[in-house]
This record gives C-alpha cells, sequence and structure tokens, in this order.
C-alpha cells in the first residue's frame, strides 16, 4: 500500500532531520559569533565616545579658566589684556589660537600660536562664532573645517559675564584636530584591513580616521557606513543616547554620540574576515554531513525509484492520452492496486469522457460550419489576428477556399495600400466606444482585386475579448462604385450613408404615388379593421444627444450618428428604408406594413438605442430616442403632410417624458388632396 510506503519514507526523511538540525546549529554558532562581535563593538565605541567627550570637557574647562581670569577693565586695555594672555595665564598656552571679543562684536585679541595678529585675518567662520556666543550667552563647540586634514580645527567659545549677568564679552580657544587636546593619534586603534574607527560631524565631514587619507572626506563614500549614516539622517535622529549596532551584509556597524560637539563616533568592520575562522569550522563540519547525505540519499533514490514505478508507468499512459490522436504507439494502462489503482480507474473514466467530448466537439464544429456555409451572408470568426472560421459566402467573396484561410493572419486579406494597423486601431476604438464595429471595409481577393464589404463585427464574449469576434460581411462593391456617382451623393446623406431629406422624400412620393394606382411596388397590408393600409412611416429623434457633443465633443456625435445609422438599417433592411432628415432626426419608412406591427418595429429601434451605452473619453453615456409613427392610409399623397403629422407624434412623445413612441394620424384635410 502506498500508505505503507510514505510511512517509510517519513522515517527517511527524520534521518534527513539531523541534516536539517546540524544546519540550525551551524546558524546559531554563526549567530553567537557575530552577537559577540556585535557587542564587543558596541563597548568600544561607547568606550571611545565618552573618552572623546572628556577631552572636549577638558578643553572647554581650560578654556572656563583662562575666562575667569579676564575682568571687564581689561577689554578695554588691549595691553593689558595681552600680557595676561602671553604671560599671565598659562592655561593659554594650551590652545594654538585665543581670541577675545567686546560685547560689541569688536576683536580686542587674535593670538595665533604665540603671536598677536589684526583682526582681519580672523576668519569667517570663526567670527560667526564669536558672534553667536555674544548673542546667546551659551559656549559652543564649533568645528572650523579647511579644505585640508592637516588644516582643520575645532573652536570653543565662552562668554564673559558681569556681574549682573550681562553678556560682556567672548573668549574663544581653537586647537587642531590632530592635537593632544582634541583627537591625538594615541587614541586611535592601530590600523588594520578589516575594521576602521572614524569621528565624524553631523554633516558628515569625517574628523578622524584610521586611514589619514581619508580626514576631511565624506560619510557617505565610506563602505558600510554610507547607508547607515543616511539612514540615520532620513530619521532626523538626535545625537544622544548610548550606542548603537547594525549588522549590515558584509559590514558591522556601530555608532554612539557625543552630544555637545554633535559629532558621531562609528566602527565598521567587515565581517567576513572576523567570522573566517568560523567559516572554516563550518565548512570541515559541513564536509562530513555532506558525505553521510549523499550515502543517505543514494540509499533513498534507490527506495524511491522502486516505489515510483506504478507511478512512472502511470504518468507515461496519462501524457500519451494528452497527445493528439495517433501520436504514439498504444499503451495499456498500468495494472496496480491500491491507490495508483484507484487512480487508473479515475483516468480511464477521463479518457472516456474526453472521447466523448471530441466527438460533441467535431460535431459542433460540422453543425457550426454548417451553420456559416447555409448563412446568406459572409461570416466570419477571428480571434485575436487570426482568422478560425469562414462560412462560404465569406471565402466566395475573397475568393479563397475555407481551408486556405483557416489560421491566416487578417492582414492577409487587408486591402493593398491599406494601413492595417491604422484599420486594427480604428476597429478597436469602435468596440471600446460602442462595443461592436459597424463599417465599411476594402479587402483584398486572392487574385489580389479590391472588394468592398459592410462590416458588422461583435465580440463573442464581451467580458473576454480574447474568445474572438464573429464578422457579418456583406458584399456592397456595386453599392460603392453607385456612390460615387453625382445622383447618389445628392439624394444621401455623407456621414450617415443613408438618404438625406431630398432622396427620402423622393421614395416617399413614389411609395403614396405607386400605392394609389395599385403598384406592386408599394404591397398594401390591412389595419384592425380591415382596410387597406400602404405601409407606416416613423419619425425619430434622439433623446440627450447634445449631451454627448457637449461634453465629448463633435466627432463622438458624429460617431453616434453613424452607429446609430447602422442600427436602423439593420433592423429594417429587409422591411424598409432609412433616411437621416438633419441633425439628431431620421426616418424610418415601412412599406405593406400593418400599424400593429409598425408599433413593434418601432418598440424595437427604441429598445435596441437605449440599451446601447458608447464609451467615450473614459466616461458612459446613454441615449434614448422619441419616436413619432404615422400610418400611411389609402388616398393619402402629400409627402409633407406624413412628415408634418410623423414629426408632430414624436413631438408628442418628447412632451410626454422622451424615449417611447407615439401614434399620430394624419389630417384628414390632407386625404382628400
Amino acid at each position: 500500500m502506498l500508505a505503507v510506503r510514505l510511512v517509510l519514507l517519513t522515517v527517511l526523511a527524520v534521518v534527513l532531520s539531523g541534516a536539517a538540525a546540524g544546519w540550525l546549529v551551524a546558524q546559531a554558532s554563526g549567530q553567537e559569533a557575530v552577537r559577540r562581535m556585535v557587542d564587543q563593538q558596541n563597548d568600544e565605541v561607547e568606550v571611545f565616545a565618552r573618552l572623546l567627550s572628556s577631552k572636549i570637557e577638558q578643553s572647554q574647562k581650560v578654556l572656563r579658566t583662562v575666562a575667569s581670569g579676564i575682568t571687564p577693565d581689561m577689554l578695554d586695555l588691549p595691553a593689558t589684556l595681552e600680557w595676561l594672555l602671553q604671560q599671565g595665564l598659562p592655561a593659554v598656552q594650551f590652545f594654538d589660537s585665543m581670541l577675545v571679543a567686546r560685547h560689541d562684536g569688536e576683536l580686542r585679541v587674535n593670538l595665533h600660536n604665540g603671536r598677536f595678529e589684526r583682526s582681519a585675518q580672523l576668519e569667517p567662520s570663526a567670527r560667526d562664532a564669536l558672534r553667536r556666543t555674544l548673542v546667546d550667552g551659551k559656549p559652543m563647540v564649533v568645528e572650523l573645517v579647511t579644505g585640508r586634514s592637516s588644516d582643520a580645527r575645532i573652536m570653543f567659545t565662552m562668554p564673559l559675564h558681569r556681574e549682573d549677568g550681562s553678556v560682556l564679552g567672548a573668549v574663544a580657544g581653537v586647537l587642531r584636530l590632530q592635537s593632544q587636546g582634541v583627537l591625538p593619534v594615541s587614541m586611535a586603534l592601530p590600523p588594520r584591513p578589516d575594521t576602521r574607527l572614524m569621528v565624524f560631524t553631523r554633516d558628515g565631514t569625517i574628523l578622524s580616521h584610521s586611514d589619514p587619507a581619508r580626514v576631511m572626506g565624506r560619510v557617505g563614500d565610506e563602505p558600510g557606513l554610507g547607508p547607515v549614516f543616511s539612514q540615520w539622517l532620513a530619521q532626523d535622529s538626535p545625537v544622544v543616547g548610548p550606542a548603537a549596532t547594525q549588522v549590515l551584509p558584509g559590514h558591522v556597524v556601530s555608532m554612539a554620540g557625543m552630544p555637545l560637539p554633535q559629532w558621531m563616533v562609528a566602527r565598521v568592520t567587515d565581517s567576513q574576515p572576523v567570522l573566517a575562522p568560523l567559516d572554516g569550522a563550518q565548512r570541515q563540519a559541513w564536509a562530513q554531513v555532506a558525505g553521510a547525505t549523499a550515502a543517505l540519499a543514494a540509499v533513498l533514490a534507490a527506495l524511491v525509484l522502486w516505489l515510483m514505478q506504478p507511478l512512472a508507468r502511470l504518468r507515461d499512459r496519462a501524457q500519451l492520452q494528452l497527445a493528439p490522436p495517433g501520436h504514439g504507439a498504444a499503451m495499456p494502462w498500468p495494472g496496480a492496486s491500491g491507490e495508483v489503482g484507484a487512480l487508473v480507474q479515475v483516468f480511464e473514466g477521463l479518457e472516456q469522457q474526453q472521447g466523448q467530448q471530441r466527438w460533441q466537439h467535431q460535431s459542433l464544429e460540422g453543425q457550426l460550419q454548417a451553420i456559416l456555409d447555409s448563412a446568406p451572408v459572409g461570416i466570419v470568426i477571428s480571434r485575436g489576428s487570426r482568422l478560425e472560421l469562414l462560412g462560404r459566402q465569406a471565402s466566395q467573396m475573397l475568393g479563397y477556399q475555407p481551408e486556405e484561410l483557416r489560421g491566416q493572419h487578417t492582414g492577409l486579406i487587408c486591402a493593398a495600400g491599406e494601413d492595417c494597423d491604422a484599420l486594427g486601431a480604428r476597429m478597436q476604438t469602435a468596440f471600446a466606444a460602442q462595443g461592436v464595429f459597424n463599417g465599411d471595409l476594402c479587402l483584398r481577393r486572392k487574385d489580389g482585386s479590391p472588394v468592398w464589404a459592410r462590416a458588422q463585427g461583435r465580440a463573442v464574449n464581451p467580458a473576454e475579448p480574447k474568445a474572438g469576434t464573429v464578422w457579418m460581411l456583406e458584399e456592397m462593391t456595386t453599392t460603392h462604385e453607385e456612390r460615387r456617382q453625382d445622383a447618389w451623393v445628392l439624394s444621401h446623406d455623407p456621414l450617415t450613408q443613408l438618404d438625406n431629406r431630398q432622396g427620402f422624400e423622393q421614395r416617399l412620393h413614389h411609395l403614396l404615388d405607386g400605392a394609389g394606382q395599385g403598384s406592386d411596388s408599394a404591397p398594401a397590408a390591412l389595419d384592425g379593421h380591415g382596410e387597406s393600409i400602404a405601409g407606416v412611416v416613423l419619425f425619430l429623434d434622439l433623446d440627450h444627444f447634445t449631451v454627448i457633443n457637449d461634453m465629448a465633443g463633435h466627432d463622438a456625435g458624429d460617431d453616434v450618428l453613424r452607429h446609430v445609422a447602422r442600427v436602423l438599417e439593420a433592423q429594417v433592411r429587409q422591411a424598409g428604408w432609412a433616411a437621416r432628415l438633419g441633425g439628431d432626426e431620421f426616418a424610418v419608412v415601412l412599406p405593406g406594413c400593418s400599424d400593429t406591427h409598425g408599433m413593434a418595429v418601432a418598440e424595437q429601434l427604441r429598445a435596441a438605442v437605449q440599451a446601447w451605452e458608447p464609451v467615450y473619453q473614459g466616461r458612459s453615456f446613454t441615449l434614448g430616442v422619441s419616436i413619432g409613427m404615422v400610418v400611411l392610409e389609402p388616398g393619402l399623397h402629400d409627402v409633407a403632410s406624413v412628415l408634418h403629422a410623423a414629426d408632430m407624434a414624436c413631438y408628442d412623445a418628447k412632451r410626454a417624458g422622451r424615449n417611447q413612441v407615439v401614434r399620430r394620424a394624419v389630417q384628414r384635410a390632407a386625404l382628400l388632396q
């Protein structure tokens, strides 16, 4: 039984879990080594930051001693003040430079390396620091960073107060960064290729580095430290709190702040060299585990192959089932018991269903092809840009046999000189706006000659565009040639290709004259009272058409008029004709149509227009149509009276709430003419 075999495999899996346990132990040991390194490095950075902070505080205390020895009178006696700074206060010698300024900002003393210099030689940054100290009355620590690492300095300022607490002046001491008072060389760690210790300012300028060439460089350029520093700046973290360490891929970064000078101390260690000994031990252990695992895997593979033989035969037979008919030699289903035997029974059942479905598919395909071949118009079914099925009428129109076009690209029947890509884009636009495509196309026969066709396309499933498109093609090459004649142009609307008002009135006049003479061209129908009628006239006016014109533009309005014309033409083509009278007004004539049937046709037209929701500029629009209907009674000859009555009936439909059909009779006076 398969269940027993799976139990055996589970036992072997437990053995393999030993390897997983070894991996977990190796991972844990690596993490422990990293944790120890993090703790040690974190403590070292914390101690270094505190030691450096104490150096800064010591320098401030020395400056405070100097400030306490300066009396208010000395600020007005430069000679006395210079003597005091040169000989009277030994603490002055602690600094490389000493500056003293009065409360009004005037620099009284500029002592540099034991020599007094003019105030004009004072750097702007030093002058600004003195000014801020005089204004705020608080001590400051300012970096006087220059472009050369050897000239990088730091400035300490201390305010001088009167007895009443007001600011009397300010004294400042300047030290080189690499001096004993700030960052002596003795504080730096011995240079090592796998670790770097550095001190940098809040703006990212390096003040001290294990590599002297990196002093005055940018922290953002430091491997490993750059991303951590950028994250620290993005979070606007304060330069306070204990040291923090981050473990990055390949680096361990520890940072600690120095609040008073707003400096940061960082140590970056390359984790790869540090963990190299541990990696060596792990590789040796893994080599031993790999040997044992390989032996166990070989035994397990042999056992699994033996257990999976029935399933392998079942797989081969199932793959043969999926192959096309006649592909590959026949193979019986494997004989097996237990779960494999149950699967064999399921596959045998699926094989029977597949045969039935294949037979049903072939039957349906034959029936569909028969329908396509017997249709009075050409029908084509396409999927994407490929032709799938064609009816006999469509194939004959194009001069091909159906099998010659199946599976071919639609570009094969695109007329010479026609931009197929532009035509496809126009079709896609029509489908997106109207849900259908309805227009005239110039196609190419097999011999290369052009053929014009009225094409109506609709998606098989609007919710699934990839399901394909059904096209109805009606050849109209002769009609297209007629449209070039002057007589056709005078009697037809150029936008919709329907009769214009002039052509409509002429055809209606012939119909009324033919009905009055009993002509066969106007077959009479009977109304509900058994009286003969010549037919029905419908007057249609689109509702809310101006909304589309105003919001989507006149191009969209013209597109709506063309589509409505095709809808009317498709609905009444076999029973009458349609015309565009002007603007958004249309007319339909149904010769020999009864009152009841005319009302039914009018309702169908109204419902067809209402069901259509065009989409322009991403917005959906809803249309309606108000329809007025008149019955062409015997003895009626005045075309103007008929149109007036139909127009008034349409007006009654709009006044009654729009989107409805209203019947109205022609005035009796007109019948007597």
